[in-house]
């Protein structure tokens, strides 16, 4: 059996948009879906105590499951970076916290396959550093760290669909679920 965890951000939980979509994929490919909702308030995120906090709250759902299961996590969730390269995991980065220096250390350490999906107008996202740290990487020109772009709102839904043709096409190249 194959798993994807979902790992939801600060402000909204597993089933906001970028990761419900972003679990679909997965789930159509035959994965047994964990959405993580988070069990208390977090810690101040700028701080490197939350690394620590994020690993509490995620290690154990992740110790449930046989093999070894697709991370998908957004903002605050990309704190499980560090868990991903300890344990060797797949991991889908929606708008991660590359100015966060435990993170992006946690991502350099990574062994297994990561996409990073962020927008230049984000303000923890740096494009440069995404495209050092792994060879999939989206970068949205104007999006910001929901992923929204100006304009129109149907030019961020626009953006959500690129977003998701990312994912398939991670998880297509890194052969993700592997046949046994």
């Amino acid at each position: 059996m194959t798993d994807a965890v979902v790992i939801p951000g600060g402000k909204f939980g597993p089933g906001a948009p970028l990761l419900m979509y972003a679990g679909d994929v997965a789930e159509q490919r035959g994965a047994t879906i964990h959405r993580y909702s988070w069990s208390q308030e977090y810690p101040k995120p700028d701080q490197p105590e939350i690394e620590t906090w994020v690993d509490g709250e995620i290690a154990p759902l992740i110790d449930t499951i046989s093999g070894r299961p697709l991370l998908i996590g957004k903002s605050l969730g990309t704190n499980a970076a560090a868990i991903a390269a300890e344990r060797a995991l797949p991991a889908i980065w929606l708008t991660p916290l590359l100015t966060l220096p435990w993170v992006a250390d946690a991502l350099g350490r990574a062994t297994a396959p990561l996409l990073l999906v962020g927008g230049t107008a984000d303000n923890v996202w740096d494009g440069d550093l995404a495209r050092r740290l792994s060879p999939y990487a989206l970068e949205v020109e104007g999006a910001d760290h929901g992923m929204y772009v100006p304009g129109p709102l149907t030019e961020s839904i626009a953006v959500l669909s690129r977003v998701v043709g990312a994912v398939e096409e991670f998880l297509d190249a890194i052969g993700w679920p592997s046949q046994p």
